[in-house]
């Protein structure tokens, strides 16, 4: 069928391909959000079979990809702005992370442990989204006491920046949770021990680069894929929306430190 022809009448994997792709374009469905067949066949009064034609012309364009042990998930829209964010928070919030550390009290250590465990506990129903919200309630308490207002509103600025380019990173590796979980407890060892402040802010940057690292060997290797997959030329002249079916690197150079930062 020709696509001039579709576009007259609408094909229903076509209603639902404008359907997710304009929710995506108006990040209802934000970067990393998990598409669900059937509740978006429900939306639509749709089977789930034009909904994954439409999804996959949509991988096709890099909106969506597919994860093992997730499924369909809108794709990350930049993967570059995300990275130069993730490095930029890794810096200052290093630094606020080890200027805070002396105006703890045992009641914001005791918080911060209870997150923790929340966070632990989570990792038996992981759901990514809610994961990333108890690390970021994780996080503010350890530098919200940073005395340098400039450097907490980079902070702040710097997370939404994050909330803007993806809905979880922890929905692209889930993998990298367990492992955040078990240097949160480190940190907050190193808070409780009074360590070294180079030290704590050195744990508090690698900490994030890790979690950036983990994204970009996860691109690195779907790139990877991608390119083993790819289908010989003259095989990809298909028609976009075909009659529906009968049937169904880290950068952890040594910090500076507080005095000389």
């Amino acid at each position: 069928m020709a696509l001039s022809a579709t576009l007259a009448a609408p094909s229903k994997s076509r209603i639902a391909y404008d359907f997710i792709k304009a929710r995506i374009e108006d990040s209802r469905y934000s970067p990393g959000y998990r598409l669900v067949l059937g509740a978006i066949a429900g939306e639509l009064g749709v089977s789930v079979v034009p909904v994954r034609e439409a999804i996959r012309l949509l991988e096709a364009e890099g909106l969506v990809q597919f994860e093992r042990n997730v499924g369909a998930q809108v794709a990350m829209a930049d993967p570059r702005e995300y990275e130069v964010t993730m490095q930029t928070l890794s810096l200052i919030e290093g630094w606020a992370t080890a200027a805070s550390a002396p105006f703890m009290t045992a009641d914001d250590l005791a918080r911060a442990r209870a997150i923790n465990d929340r966070l632990a506990e989570s990792l038996h129903h992981f759901d990514p989204v809610a994961f990333t919200r108890l690390n970021l309630d994780f996080h503010s308490v350890l530098f919200e006491h940073c005395p340098n207002p400039h450097i907490l509103d980079l902070v702040d600025r710097g997370w939404a920046r994050l909330r803007a380019l993806r809905e979880s990173t922890f929905s692209f590796v889930p993998g990298r949770a367990k492992e955040s979980v078990a240097e949160h407890a480190h940190i907050l060892d190193l808070i409780e021990s009074s360590a070294n402040p180079v030290e704590l802010e050195f744990a508090a940057r690698n900490h994030r680069l890790a979690t950036l690292d983990a994204f970009l060997a996860h691109e690195a290797a779907r790139g990877s894929l991608r390119d083993g997959l790819r289908p010989p030329q003259g095989t990809t002249d298909q028609e976009p929306f075909p009659e529906e079916p009968a049937g169904p690197a880290s950068r952890r150079d040594q910090p500076q430190s507080q005095e000389s930062a």
